[in-house]
């Protein structure tokens, strides 16, 4: 409370800043704005930032790493009595400590004799500790505060150029968030890289790429016995792509000609209704969807193949499609082609109106109909556009669990029929993950031996698509 509290504070100081600088900028011209160097607003946002972005930010470190400096501080002399417990007792110690310190219940550990005389003294110890902590970062902030305001504020005249100033602000935050992504996707990268490594040490690579066995149950502890387990990744990745090859052939049709009729043939009535009920499509959960799938579409189709199986003759066929259930491939698939329908739609729809109106008028010209001019002009100017928007598509569906979890079951099966149980590889990444695991065993460290499969292979058909994406334009321009 006391943070945000300060944070309030010096908000409502920077906006006195604003309006001090600009009516500095405004004084220095003799009332002129117009012969400042830059607008007048930019002088004051100069001025709020120099005593603003400083102090804010030691306010956050304050909040982020204020903890680990008062547990720090508190640890650095243990008492005799706590240096005879247990390392695990004396974490609980000290957390009891803090919980007393800060108002709130501790833990139901009893303390009894000197230990309750050291547990008194150190709450004693971290109620000064977080004391010193919160005054020294509110005074340091305020100090920073009106030491950033008092350089900025004189500097303010009609010659200084505080548009250039304050755009280098706005480049070092830029900079600043385009490290962090950087930096976080390798990060992931490499913590993927790392598990994997460990995972391929116990399994042999060229097994778990090839092999056509899945099933890593195997022994967690040294007690316990089960079987070897099998690492072939081969089912996990055809379950995945069957799927999403089903949910394309739904989404991408169905998608891209809404988004051709929406820009090209109806009119802006029609347009008003029809796309915003599409995008609305695009907000709903995924758990929503998988609850459509189990309870509504999966008795559906399994209805249908039932009654087909019923009117065939008597043969294995027919035998087969009677014994279909709920679960399969083809289930899981039409349900995600439903929920990418939004996805292709709306962004085919927004860049095939953004191809200049120039090349349609030209096309008429040529006495081209309307049909002839989305099918020769149209579509090949928005292209590499459509492939973006089928590539997103392709990969929501490939990073999909929720659906495929509860309508096309976690059996990984090596099959190409639609009417089988399958599972992906995102869904055994979350079973795998899922509770209490030992990341010493290959059974949990396969899921980052599976992400890292999955990201090659995702990053590989990107790639392929942009080169023929980039091929197809140049053959255009």
């Amino acid at each position: 409370m006391l943070t945000w509290l300060s944070l309030l504070i010096l908000a409502l100081f920077s906006g006195a800043a604003f309006v001090a600088g600009r009516r500095r900028a405004v004084a220095t011209a003799g009332g002129r704005a117009r012969v400042l160097h830059s607008l007048p607003d930019y002088y004051g946002t100069y001025a709020a930032l120099w005593a603003g972005v400083p102090a804010a930010l030691l306010l956050l470190l304050g909040v982020m790493f204020g903890g680990r400096v008062e547990d720090a501080i508190l640890q650095s002399s243990r008492p005799a009595a706590v240096q005879a417990l247990e390392v695990d007792r004396q974490d609980v110690f000290y957390s009891d400590a803090r919980a007393i310190a800060a108002g709130k219940s501790p833990s139901e550990v009893t303390y009894e004799g000197e230990l309750k005389t050291a547990l008194d003294a150190k709450v004693a110890e971290a109620k000064r500790i977080e004391t010193v902590l919160k005054v020294g970062v509110l005074g340091a902030s305020a100090v920073l505060a009106l030491a950033g305001f008092l350089l900025a504020f004189p500097r303010i005249s009609a010659e200084f150029r505080a548009r250039n100033r304050v755009e280098g602000w706005i480049g070092v935050v830029l900079i600043g968030c385009s490290v962090a992504a950087v930096l976080t996707t390798l990060g992931i990268v490499l913590s993927l890289v790392w598990e994997s490594w460990r995972f391929f040490q116990s399994v042999n690579p060229i097994s778990f790429l090839f092999g056509t066995e899945w099933s890593p149950q195997i022994a967690m502890r040294a007690d316990q016995v089960a079987s070897a387990g099998a690492f072939g990744a081969v089912p996990l990745f055809a379950g995945t792509f069957l799927i999403m090859l089903i949910a394309m052939l739904v989404a991408a049709p169905i998608g891209l000609y809404s988004a051709i009729y929406l820009s090209e043939y109806a009119n802006r009535g029609v347009r008003g209704v029809v796309k915003p009920l599409l995008e609305i499509l695009a907000g709903v959960p995924t758990v929503v969807y998988g609850f459509f799938a189990a309870l509504t579409v999966g008795p559906l189709f399994r209805a249908g193949f039932n009654a087909i199986g019923a009117a065939l003759p008597p043969g294995p066929i027919a035998t087969y499609l009677m014994e279909v259930q709920n679960q399969m491939a083809l289930v899981a698939g039409v349900v995600m082609g439903i929920m990418l329908i939004p996805f292709v739609s709306s962004l085919s729809d927004d860049i095939i109106n953004a191809v200049p109106q120039s090349l349609r008028d030209g096309s008429y010209a040529m006495g081209a109909t309307k049909s002839e001019t989305v099918k020769k002009v149209v579509l090949p100017a928005a292209l590499p556009g459509i492939m973006a928007a089928m590539l997103l598509a392709i990969s929501r569906a490939v990073g999909e669990t929720m659906i495929v979890t509860m309508a096309a079951g976690l059996q990984a099966k090596l099959t190409v029929n639609p009417l089988d149980t399958v599972t992906t590889v995102t869904v055994q990444i979350v079973t795998l993950l899922t509770g209490d695991q030992e990341f010493d065993s290959p059974k949990t460290l396969s899921a980052f031996g599976l992400g890292l499969t999955l990201f090659v292979v995702t990053l590989c058909l990107n790639i392929i698509a942009l080169r023929i994406v980039q091929k197809y334009r140049e053959q255009y321009d």
